[in-house]
């Protein structure tokens, strides 16, 4: 998914250059989206792989 985020991002960047402001705006967009999305699936992802850590057995 981030890899996605940084395709659009990259895409945004170069209609930007090129002028095109609405197609620009549009890939911006999907990459901030995307990017959140990954960011909060990521965070989500620590946090169950913090709880369900295996503890020590009893000695």
């Amino acid at each position: 998914m981030l890899y996605f985020a940084v395709v659009f991002f990259i895409i945004a960047l170069i209609a930007a250059l090129l002028g095109f402001t609405g197609i620009a705006a549009a890939a911006s967009g999907v990459a901030q989206i995307l990017f959140f999305i990954f960011l909060v699936l990521f965070v989500l992802s620590l946090v169950a792989s913090v709880l369900r850590r295996p503890t020590a057995p009893p000695p």
